[in-house]
């Protein structure tokens, strides 16, 4: 980077990074490799829960970043207390710390080590929703709770407005330490079909981990009276998660299991999920809580036509004309109602209409790093 005698080595902290799927993972892996290819020395430090499937390797390169992974406890849950994050931040050579997620053990412990070493660092909130409906009652708690940590950020990113606008009021943080930095959208290079065009099958598309907090049954239990509008239609399941058994077992019940399919996509695979979404007369996401859905994006750059919950960032893209939204508690009909209304009259984003790309995501981080090393060599 320009100014600096030797490359910044930044460390990015993650509770999970890849294999594991979600938008905190993709979000890392997007905007780690991209600076790493504009010469920034990046490390991902992140956990290997007992709980894994298989083994993860310590250590390995991935597409010019170095990924560092620590044992995380208890197994089977997403607390990921990982005490050997304290000792390699603080006795590393870091300058930069950028904590990215805030729901964990993990960023409270990385800002805390960073603090001590007197390392500079920020946090980019990617709040989301939980099933757990005690862990959601105490957020606000929590999220105060960090309050001392979070006020001697550097910055503190929000990838939506409306999630640096939250965090602003509730931690009564001056405004010049919010930034807002969305996630990037990208199209690759694929044939895409026009809104209008027939596929053999009426495709609905419900996106996002199988949780119960991220609305899929709600796509589900919409699906009979969708069938009276639309008899070839199928929904495309696209995630993995603790929730699918319920999801498969509402299916039964609803008598429309021969019309719903799970599907799980590679989480570096962003080639096949836009093949997917692209083929779909619409894409929904349900959910209860999302600050700036990556999924919700690509869709908007493949210009599909999108049906939200009138909920938390969500309801800010639908203010934006990008999407359509509806009430969390709308009836199985009024869902139904609103799918038909976004396939036969459909929202989508103006052909011209420029969304964020990764790349607009790195410049922007970029400028921030800049200014946050800047901020401590005036300090010092």
């Amino acid at each position: 980077m320009p100014g600096n005698i030797h490359p910044l080595n930044v460390l990015m902290v993650t509770a999970r990074y890849f294999p594991y799927m979600g938008g905190i993972e993709t979000h890392v892996h997007e905007v780690g490799r991209r600076l790493a290819e504009r010469g920034v020395n990046i490390t991902v430090l992140t956990t290997a829960p007992h709980s894994s499937p298989a083994p993860l390797p310590g250590e390995e390169e991935v597409e010019g970043m170095r990924v560092i992974r620590v044992p995380a406890w208890p197994p089977e849950r997403d607390y990921y207390i990982a005490p050997k994050i304290f000792a390699l931040i603080k006795h590393g050579t870091w300058d930069l710390v950028h904590c990215q997620g805030c729901h964990t053990f993990v960023p409270p412990m990385a800002m805390l080590a960073a603090k001590e070493a007197k390392i500079p660092y920020l946090l980019t909130f990617h709040t989301g929703g939980h099933s757990s409906g005690f862990r959601n009652s105490i957020r606000s708690i929590q999220w105060k709770m960090l309050r001392p940590l979070l006020a001697d950020a550097t910055k503190l990113i929000g990838v939506s407005r409306f999630e640096a606008d939250y965090f602003c009021d509730l931690l009564h943080l001056p405004a010049t330490q919010f930034t807002v930095i969305p996630n990037g959208a990208v199209v690759p290079d694929i044939e895409l079909p026009s809104v209008t065009e027939k596929h053999e099958h009426t495709l609905l598309i419900s996106v996002g981990r199988l949780e119960k907090y991220k609305g899929h049954q709600r796509l589900i239990t919409a699906l009979p009276e969708l069938l009276k509008r639309y008899p070839d239609m199928h929904l495309l399941v696209i995630g993995k998660g603790p929730y699918e058994a319920t999801l498969r077992e509402l299916a039964h019940s609803m008598g429309v299991t021969d019309r719903v399919e799970f599907r799980s996509v590679p989480a570096d695979d962003r080639k096949e999920m836009a093949r997917l979404l692209s083929q779909a007369a619409c894409v929904a996401l349900l959910s209860e809580y999302e600050a700036h859905p990556i999924a919700v994006m690509e869709s908007l750059a493949l210009r599909r036509p999108v049906l939200v919950a009138d909920t938390s960032g969500l309801r800010e893209l639908a203010e934006q004309g990008l999407v359509r939204a509806i009430p969390l508690n709308s009836s199985p009909e009024e869902v139904a109602q609103a799918v038909q209304q976004q396939i036969e009259e459909p929202i989508v984003p103006p052909e011209r209409l420029s969304l964020a790309s990764w790349d607009d995501c790195v410049n922007q981080l970029e400028a921030v790093y800049q200014r946050s090393i800047a901020r401590e060599a005036c300090a010092s």
